[in-house]
């Protein structure tokens, strides 16, 4: 298959002009632009409180490689490996350099390059290594040491704490030195050489990386252990559609750079640092939100991975967890009770976002927090990670913090949410947030359950107050207001209201439902955030319009920058870059707005539906209670494999069909196919549950 008919392939002659929407490469620890400067590591920052941001760390990496004379070039990113390649062709030669961080050693990045004689030539043929690296940070004070088995050695500690008494962590960088030329000698027909890069928080863990660095160049397995990380990823996790190219290309584009953002499958270190807006690659001073963690991670990004990956969704968890004390801290000052989350979180857990209102308004930050523990629970019933794993007390935290900062009003005998910032961030000050309240409600009525589970006294105010907290609704209109004294047709910023059906998943007809999408669609900045639209084309796909819906993620093409699939975070290129949370919310609109899966206490319900011009939709890798399945998805008619069972802890599943209430077991390698209609996978009424009964 060539590189214009491999949809996971993006390449082209010509680099964009705005270098901003160069491919970023990156395996969770590690991220960098391709040719740019600067690189970042995950967790290391660098200024306090909001003046924090992600550290630049200089990369040796920043090559150019050039020819003598005229030479053809091609850039090419491979998805399928997570390789980006620089060739250049002339008539004597031709060169490929080849970048990449690799996907199994993550504290590895490498700079491959091939020179190949073209012809009967036997001159001998260089190639020049243009860079303008320094080993300078404005971040990080480093200091010069000796070298290592032949590599540069540098080392240093950021300038400045996230908080007060706080440690600044150190970073080693230990790399190939960089010869100014390469020359393929007259009695060679090819040359290979490789340049490796080591970044690490410790001297110990940046010797050994650089001495295995060294072994897989020697053995040859350098490119083969990365590139067999990726296949791996893959095989877990697959959506592509027959019917349009640009769709199968963005698809292919968002779940490549959303995992790029996470740590490896085989990492057991526990010290991922979360997602930000841009990723890795981004997030220095100033640009991209600082690299900080928002609920874009937890709402956003984490769906559309804790459906193949519950690894990695652990790993997001995880991430939350290891910020509970900063969270603590953060209710303190606020005065209430529990856990606050930050509206912007580094490494602590202490609020970084650089303006207070966020911090202290937009708290519904904790419910869309609360809410990813939920569906990990019900998509892997891993009960560990809320005993030893400390989840339950981000869940008890969060309830502890809703019931102090509820009010009680005598009047309408409810409990509000006063002095709050919505989703959608052209208001503040508002009481009663429509969304903020309803996630407030769902994940006090979570941490009720989960208490149950484990057998743990739950205060009677949890569920006083989730049964009791006021959801906004005009009696008369059937709609949603977004909180008390909206005007209805005031414009907003971005989905809100829209999105207590999916993910919030709040109990409405489908005629609230519709009004909901009538009411917000219209008044919603054509200009907002990337990820609005596929909250809208989800709900138009509840409701069964599936034209509409792909007419609204249609918009979303307009924040791709071409040709490397790069996400702006608006339709005119501007605002964050790779915007992983617009990825996220289109990737949502397929996997769960095509399908109709939603994650639930009891099952994973589907409802499917394809557009017009899209006749499949191939999904594989689904993981459900330890089992993965392969869905394919067409106009009339669904499929589902239950691949053979890879893990002990599986459980029999079966398929429930609503229409007839058909009931087919679910046989690892056994195809089932039925007439497109909604029902639900869940387990066979024999099997072992964690929910009591």
């Amino acid at each position: 298959m060539s590189y214009a008919e491999d949809p996971y392939i993006f390449s082209t002659d010509t680099l964009p002009s705005d270098r901003r929407f160069l491919p970023p490469l990156a395996n969770g620890l590690l991220g960098w632009r391709v040719y740019d400067n600067i690189m970042h590591m995950g967790g290391v920052y660098n200024g306090e409180g909001g003046r924090c941001h992600r550290a630049d760390v200089p990369c040796p990496l920043n090559v150019e490689v050039e020819m003598d004379g005229p030479a053809q070039h091609t850039y090419c990113l491979d998805t399928h490996t997570g390789i980006f390649t620089h060739s250049l062709s002339s008539a004597r030669a031709k060169v490929s350099q080849s970048l990449y961080s690799h996907r199994y050693y993550t504290n590895l990045m490498v700079m491959e390059i091939l020179l190949v004689r073209e012809g009967t030539s036997e001159e001998p043929i260089t190639v020049n290594l243009v860079s303008s690296f320094t080993p300078q940070s404005k971040d990080i004070v480093f200091d010069s040491c000796p070298d290592y088995k032949g590599g540069s050695h540098i080392q240093g500690k950021v300038a400045t704490a996230e908080f007060p008494g706080g440690s600044c962590p150190t970073v080693h960088l230990i790399w190939t030195p960089k010869p100014p030329t390469l020359t393929l000698l007259p009695e060679q027909r090819q040359a290979r050489w490789a340049f490796i890069l080591v970044a690490a928080n410790s001297l110990e863990t940046a010797e050994a990386n650089y001495d295995k660095g060294l072994d897989l160049i020697a053995t040859g397995d350098l490119r083969p252990s990365h590139e067999k990380a990726w296949k791996e990823l893959w095989l877990e996790s697959t959506a592509e559609v027959v019917g349009s190219e640009t769709l199968c290309k963005a698809l292919i584009g968002c779940m490549f750079y959303l995992l790029s953002a996470f740590p490896s499958i085989h990492d057991t270190s526990s010290s991922f640092g979360g997602v930000s807006p841009g990723g890795l690659s981004n997030g220095g001073d100033g640009q991209d939100y600082w690299g900080h963690i928002f609920w874009d991670q937890d709402i956003w990004m984490y769906p559309g991975i804790a459906l193949f990956y519950p690894k990695l969704a652990r790993s997001v968890l995880e991430y939350r967890v290891g910020t509970i004390e900063g969270a603590k801290d953060n209710a303190q000052k606020q005065g209430f009770k529990g856990l606050k989350f930050p509206w912007e979180s580094a490494v602590s857990g202490r609020e970084v976002c650089p303006e207070d209102i966020y911090g202290q308004q937009e708290i519904h930050i904790n419910g869309d927090v609360t809410l990813a523990f939920q569906h990990y629970l019900y998509l892997t019933e891993d009960v560990s990670m809320f005993a030893e794993g400390r989840g339950s007390e981000v869940i008890y935290g969060v309830a502890d913090y809703w019931v102090s900062r509820a009010s009680w009003n005598p009047e309408d005998k409810k409990y509000h949410l006063l002095g709050v910032m919505p989703p959608d961030e052209y208001y503040y000050n508002v009481d009663n947030s429509v969304y903020t309240n309803t996630v407030a409600k769902f994940s006090l009525q979570f941490a009720v359950d989960l208490a149950d589970l484990l057998q743990h006294p739950a205060p009677e105010e949890w569920q006083e107050v989730a049964q009791n907290l006021k959801i906004p609704f005009e009696e008369e209109t059937q709609y949603h207001p977004e909180f008390d004294g909206y005007v209805k047709g005031h414009p907003v910023k971005q989905a809100d209201t829209v999105m207590l059906g999916y993910p919030l998943g709040l109990p409405m007809t489908p005629e609230i439902r519709r009004n909901d999408l009538e009411a917000y669609e219209p008044v919603t900045d054509p200009n907002g955030p990337a990820m609005t639209w596929g909250m809208f084309a989800i709900g138009w796909l509840e409701l069964g319009e599936a034209e509409k819906a792909q007419h609204l993620l249609d918009k979303c093409y307009k924040n791709i920058q071409g040709p490397f699939q790069v996400w702006s975070e608006s339709s005119d290129g501007s605002g964050a870059v790779n915007f992983l949370t617009g990825m996220g919310g289109f990737l949502q609109a397929v996997l769960f707005g095509y399908t109709g899966f939603r994650v639930q206490k009891e099952c994973l319900a589907f409802s499917p539906l394809l557009p017009e011009g899209i006749s499949e939709l191939c999904i594989r890798g689904v993981n459900y209670l330890g089992s993965q399945m392969d869905w394919l998805l067409r106009k009339d008619e669904v499929c589902i494999v239950l691949r053979e069972k890879a893990s002990t802890k599986s459980c029999d599943l079966q398929l429930v069909l609503k229409a007839s209430g058909t009931k087919i077991p679910l046989t690892p390698g056994k195809a089932v196919t039925f007439p497109r209609e909604s029902g639900c996978v869940c387990k066979l009424a024999s099997a072992y549950s964690c929910w009591p009964l």
